[in-house]
């Protein structure tokens, strides 16, 4: 509520209605003078942060130590203590993405066997040469052999036996290659990427990956719906339970995950300046603690016995490996053919 003086007129400001006491019935707005001091702003602006932050670490709190009783208390109704499990996604997800793009990136002078030649130029000939031969079962190489290695990776486009892409289209319309509607595509893409990267294959690799690496984000979107549709038919004979409760559910499990994710990537980031080589069993430990935490938010929120639950889970997990491969691949074809 605003410290600012109520109004004398009693029509909301905002929608025009007959406003009863401090609020209107129709809007909500506060009936209070529309005039402001800097003070007033600055205070406002304040108290919605401190609230935010209030329901924020409450709702945090309870995500992570009671798995699944967000997502019932929100199905129950009880919803104004809690954050909004869309803002919490929202601010979780862009907060996520945001430590992600900053630590992962793909550098365009980079070969596909990780080094690029400004890292081979510094190192000295002892360094080069267990380095190359760990590369290259046990035999060393020469820095120009390095460089044509990683300058020339094995990639064979569709369509490479034909010279080029006007040469496949004359021939098909020749009738002289009779090629159906799917292989006509991926050919004539095979030869358009021959074309584009005839000089330097490998920046192929890292140009499709900087594609994938950035659809991320929508990947991880798409899969939402889909990931509360499975829950749907595993639990199709709840009737209580309706779409939009195991969309929920399915929000606040992705808000763990992108928590969970987080500490890792700080893990990662320790371990590279430390060289504490031992935190990778932490992040093994945090990877196992995401698949305990699904069956524990499963078995509290959809409360059903152990044997029920784990057989659900699996199935789950069985299918969303299906379901990942299908997306995966879908999103492997977009990448290709955006590049």
């Amino acid at each position: 509520m605003s410290h600012l003086p109520q109004r004398k007129e009693k029509n909301c400001l905002n929608c025009g209605t007959a406003v009863i006491g401090k609020y209107c019935h129709v809007c909500g707005q506060e009936n209070i003078e529309p005039k402001e001091s800097v003070g007033h702003l600055i205070s406002h602006f304040f108290s919605d942060i401190t609230h935010f932050d209030g329901k924020f670490f409450i709702s945090l709190k309870d995500l992570i130590l009671k798995p699944g009783f967000l997502s019932n208390e929100y199905m129950i109704g009880k919803r104004s203590s809690y954050l909004n499990p869309i803002r919490m996604y929202l601010f979780t997800s862009f907060i996520f993405f945001l430590i992600f793009f900053s630590l992962f990136k793909v550098e365009n002078n980079i070969g596909n066997i990780g080094v690029n030649n400004k890292n081979v130029d510094a190192m000295d000939s002892i360094e080069f040469r267990e380095y190359s031969a760990s590369l290259n079962n046990g035999q060393p190489l020469t820095k120009d052999e390095f460089r044509k290695k990683i300058d020339s990776p094995k990639i064979v486009f569709m369509g490479a036996k034909y010279k080029s892409k006007e040469v496949y289209d004359s021939l098909l319309k020749t009738g002289e290659v009779k090629d159906n509607w799917l292989e006509k595509i991926l050919t004539q893409k095979g030869l358009e990427l021959q074309d584009k990267y005839r000089n330097n294959k490998s920046q192929i690799i890292i140009d499709i990956f900087n594609k994938m690496l950035h659809s991320i984000p929508q990947m991880l979107f798409i899969l939402l719906p889909l990931f509360a549709l499975l829950l749907k038919i595993l639990y199709i004979r709840r009737k209580n339970y309706y779409y939009t409760d195991h969309a929920i559910f399915t929000l606040h499990l992705y808000i763990f995950i992108f928590i969970v994710m987080l500490l890792i990537f700080g893990l990662f980031k320790i371990k590279g300046i430390t060289g504490a080589n031992w935190l990778s069993y932490l992040d093994f430990v945090f990877i196992i603690g995401i698949f305990f935490y699904l069956y524990k938010a499963m078995r509290n929120f959809y409360k059903q016995g152990r044997a029920k639950t784990v057989l659900k889970y699996l199935l789950l997990l069985l299918s969303v490996v299906f379901l990942l491969s299908f997306v995966f691949t879908i999103l492997v074809f977009i990448s290709v053919f955006e590049i």
